[in-house]
């Protein structure tokens, strides 16, 4: 028995260590081929796109909820210097503004109340330096997300046309102010 113990224990470190590894990089591995397959779809980088309907048709992997519009935004601070200014538009009923990072983990989400929000996306270099209300992305590039709950054809020809004053531009020098 004592003949096993070594390679029983070798076997177990680097179970471990492939399990830690698998934790670690499949995030960022799943987020680049996101954004990969992103791009190949026409998503623009720095604006919002607004896809189809979703339809069971539509959806080849995941399938997303049929009652919820959907508009993307990538972004790469890589590819600007700056910051970007992100609007979500009015809209009565429900909706949500939430920012991923190359992890794909949600950093912010905010939820719309019925109004007009703005809100400034600096990149990472800026933590620390950040005014109120202004969110830091924890990594170069990532997806920005707007969801609204619209149901029926009707409710997303609505939300369609509320999309049109969506935005995720380049605005410049990070800390500036969106007023201007």
């Amino acid at each position: 028995m004592k003949g096993w113990i070594g390679p029983i224990a070798l076997a177990l470190v680097a179970g471990i260590a492939a399990h830690w590894t698998t934790l670690a990089l499949a995030p960022g591995v799943i987020m680049d081929a996101a954004l990969a397959n992103l791009a190949k779809r026409n998503i623009a980088l720095h604006a919002f796109t607004n896809p189809q309907r979703i339809t069971p048709q539509s959806q080849a992997v995941v399938r997303s909820s049929p009652d919820l519009f959907y508009a993307l935004c990538r972004y790469d601070f890589g590819e600007l210097e700056g910051s970007l200014k992100v609007t979500m538009s009015e809209w009565p009923g429900y909706q949500s503004l939430s920012f991923f990072d190359a992890s794909t983990n949600n950093y912010a989400t905010i939820r719309g109340e019925g109004r007009t929000r703005t809100k400034m996306l600096l990149p990472p270099e800026m933590v620390g330096s950040q005014k109120e209300g202004e969110i830091i992305s924890p990594t170069a590039h990532g997806v920005i997300l707007i969801r609204r709950l619209a149901p029926t054809q009707e409710l997303f020809d609505q939300a369609l046309e509320a999309s049109k004053a969506d935005g995720c531009e380049y605005f410049g020098a990070p800390n500036a102010d969106p007023t201007d």
